[in-house]
């Protein structure tokens, strides 16, 4: 059974770093598409940033470009997103998500379309003050 769960979340003020982390287990990291989505009270679930083993290529939303960086252990088989320089607006629940059987699709589509992925964690709150 695959199970995907982050941690890392917490209270920062704007400017400031947080590292998550996303522990999965019940797969390995082969042929796989993982990223990191975003929900903000009110708003739609987003894509932060996915990778896909298709390309080898990791997509990064716009706004969150130069300041998150997504890593992969697969010795840990864990998926982190350093995020630096934070804003109020990067405040919402943060989810992991993973899948087997679009990744062929790319990164970029598999963030573009939440539901893409198939496997979700159940989220992590990240909250920005000002």
């Amino acid at each position: 059974e695959v199970q995907l769960v982050e941690s890392g979340g917490g209270l920062v003020q704007a400017g400031g770093s947080l590292r998550l982390s996303c522990a999965a287990s019940g797969f390995t990291f082969g042929d796989y598409a993982i990223g990191w989505f975003r929900q903000a009270p009110g708003k739609e679930r987003e894509g932060v940033s996915c990778f896909s083993s298709s390309h080898g290529y990791t997509y990064y939303k716009d706004s969150v470009k130069g300041r998150f960086t997504m890593s992969t252990d697969n010795a840990k088989n864990t998926v982190d997103l350093q995020m630096d320089s934070l804003k109020p607006e990067d405040t919402a629940v943060y989810y992991c998500a993973a899948d087997f059987t679009r990744f062929l699709y790319g990164s970029r589509w598999l963030c573009l379309n939440t539901s893409g992925m198939e496997y979700w964690g159940k989220g992590t709150l990240v909250t920005v003050s000002s």
